[in-house]
């Protein structure tokens, strides 16, 4: 069995690829500072698998406690999910998300080089693509960032290309996720984020719930069909499973690839409050407030490439994720 070290394994992200991990016999490490995420989650993975999670605490910027790591456990690949995720925080607090992010990612990649492990899945963004100049965006496209988040996955983007310039013998794989949202079947983990959701999908179930009172949508003066930002949004078990494809690409097909795991389709934010709706049959409350600093009008992604090279797409609705979403929040 491999050895994956997950970064930010008890995140949204991250805790749904260690399920699929476990599901595909990989044996699974996590390391976590709880920054976003919460201590239950490990025991709802351990449910989940019905295995024992090795789990480390703290941050990835500690190179102590990442040579500890590897010094324990001999480690085959790494997930980087690890990493402040959120657009308008980072417009707030940029030092914050250039030190946690990049720095923390530039200490892992020493720590795995000491260790020769040199297979490692980089959680980035389709905030890489800036405003995008067509749709569907596809992984050749121009990169440029609207806010300090996106630079910083777009400046780790160019430190593994750098990396892998100056030796071959790394595999890479840069995952440009568009809006992942959903939960596990089981409805024990989902998105849960510490304090005021920064992403649509919690706000609407919380404004559902009554946990929050009202959604506010931010700007509906955009060029798009309804006025309101379109996003393509992904189940994160889809996303989850993108991940494991990722993994066996390293075995067939080694070097440095670029992909995007969305599902081709945008939908705006009034669209996705409808079909919450309709789903869940309840009425969500919203009010239309001033533009994001840092949001863009539309992005959506082109799936072809990573459908012909690694046989993987979405494959979950619109109406699963809405549903799922709400099942797991009615849970909490």
């Amino acid at each position: 069995m491999k050895n994956i070290l997950v970064t930010g394994g008890t995140g949204y992200i991250g805790s749904h690829t260690v399920v699929e991990l476990f599901d595909n016999n990989y044996n699974v490490i996590i390391i976590d500072n709880f920054s976003n995420s919460k201590p239950k989650v490990l025991d709802k993975l351990k449910e989940i698998t019905k295995k024992e999670v090795k789990f480390y605490e703290g941050d990835v910027q500690d190179k102590t406690l990442l040579r500890q790591i590897f010094r324990e456990n001999k480690i085959d690949s790494v997930i980087h999910f690890a990493g402040l995720k959120a657009v308008g925080e980072s417009v707030e607090k940029p030092l914050e998300y250039y030190q946690n992010n990049i720095v923390s990612t530039l200490s892992l990649l020493e720590v795995m080089k000491e260790n020769k492990c040199k297979n490692f899945i980089f959680s980035s963004s389709a905030t890489v693509y800036g405003t995008p100049n067509k749709l569907p965006i596809t992984e050749d496209m121009p990169l440029s960032t609207t806010n300090p988040y996106g630079s910083t996955k777009l400046m780790i983007e160019m430190i593994l290309k750098d990396l892998y310039t100056s030796d071959k013998s790394w595999n890479i794989s840069l995952l440009r996720y568009f809006n992942p949202v959903g939960c596990h079947h089981s409805y024990l983990i989902g998105e849960d984020p510490n304090g005021i959701p920064n992403n649509l999908m919690p706000y609407i179930v919380k404004v559902a719930t009554g946990k929050l009172p009202i959604l506010n949508i931010f700007g509906n003066d955009y060029d798009t069909k309804d006025g309101t930002g379109v996003r393509d949004y992904i189940h994160v078990v889809d996303l989850a499973k993108g991940h494991i494809k990722s993994l066996e690409e390293f075995d067939k097909n080694p070097g440095l690839v670029i992909y995007n795991l969305g599902t081709g389709n945008g939908y705006s934010v009034l669209e996705m409050v409808k079909t919450f709706e309709k789903v869940n049959n309840i009425k969500i409350n919203y009010k239309i407030t001033e533009r994001r600093p840092g949001d863009i009008a539309s992005c959506y992604a082109s799936p072809d490439k990573v459908y012909k090279k690694l046989k993987w797409k979405a494959e979950k609705t619109l109406e699963d994720m809405c549903k799922d979403a709400y099942q797991f929040e009615k849970k909490q």
